[in-house]
């Protein structure tokens, strides 16, 4: 007679993270990486021989986070015995630049890929003439131009509302790179340091960091306030478009819909997304 498998329980996971000295999320041969850390860890303190983490959006090697989501399927009776230590025993194992801040059953229709509303970033940039503050260079990129935060607000204007980014993504094979992007604002919030917040439903692999070097090209002046959304209009990989360096940028949350309405999200974001009409506004 055939055993029946232990029923499972889908967990969620709160991560933070440095992302300096972690070559990505993603697991890699011969690489650190904070699924390979957290997976370890887990494996440990929960007694199993392994754990499978899926996150809500795979960060790139330098890029920190400090609202990522993971979730695991683990035995509902390994997590009866030993869910309400887990916490303590995971800051016990885990190395200093990855902290796991929540641990608990999700509810029904959770997926933490494709229920997500929208994943917020910010990109930090400092223009001051001297450079980075010591203390913040690993979460700080360095701009040695003074930059108008007014004309790169302008510029963000353009880029808003759901797009076909392909001029600002790294395509994928059969991965559509139509995005609604929710927010893309500059502030100054001293003397030299800037906050962008890059705010969509989901992100192609680079969007990020090649719009935010789309846009620092525009506040220091050397493109005009129109070229991001040419280039957007193009719908082709441009190679004027420079990706920054990923020390400033962090995920800083990740929202989902109320309980109930979970499930359907992850099946309406499966639904590969075409737009109304060909071409892009600008």
């Amino acid at each position: 007679m055939d055993e029946v498998p232990e029923p499972t329980i889908r967990i969620r996971f709160d991560v933070a993270y440095d992302g300096t000295d972690f070559s990505g999320w993603a697991v890699q041969p011969n690489r650190r990486t904070v699924q390979g850390e957290l997976e370890s860890a887990l494996a440990r303190v929960l007694r199993l021989p392994a754990v499978s983490l899926t996150c809500a959006g795979r960060t790139d090697a330098g890029v920190h986070a400090r609202g990522q989501v993971a979730q695991a399927d683990v035995p509902a009776g390994t997590w009866e015995r030993e869910g309400e230590r887990v916490l303590r025993r995971l800051a016990g194992v885990l190395p200093p630049d990855v902290r796991v801040s929540a641990a608990r059953p999700a509810p029904p229709g959770f997926d933490a890929r494709f229920s997500p509303l929208f994943r917020r970033y910010l990109y930090r940039v400092s223009d001051a003439p001297h450079g980075v503050d010591p203390l913040l260079r690993r979460d700080v990129l360095w701009h040695k131009n003074p930059l108008d935060v007014d004309r790169m607000n302008a510029a963000a204007e353009r880029l808003r509302g759901e797009h076909d980014f392909a001029a600002f993504c790294k395509r994928r094979e059969g991965a559509t790179t139509i995005r609604e992007l929710l927010r893309l604002e500059w502030e100054r919030v001293d003397g030299h340091l800037l906050h962008g917040t890059i705010q969509a439903d989901a992100f192609c692999h680079n969007m990020v960091r090649a719009l935010v070097g789309c846009l620092l090209a525009v506040g220091d002046g050397r493109r005009e306030v129109d070229w991001p959304g040419r280039v957007l209009g193009a719908a082709v990989r441009d190679p004027a478009v420079h990706v920054v360096g990923p020390q400033g940028l962090s995920l800083e949350e990740v929202r989902y819909p109320a309980d109930e309405e979970l499930a359907a999200r992850a099946t309406a974001t499966r639904r590969v997304r075409e737009l109304p009409c060909a071409g892009h506004s600008a």
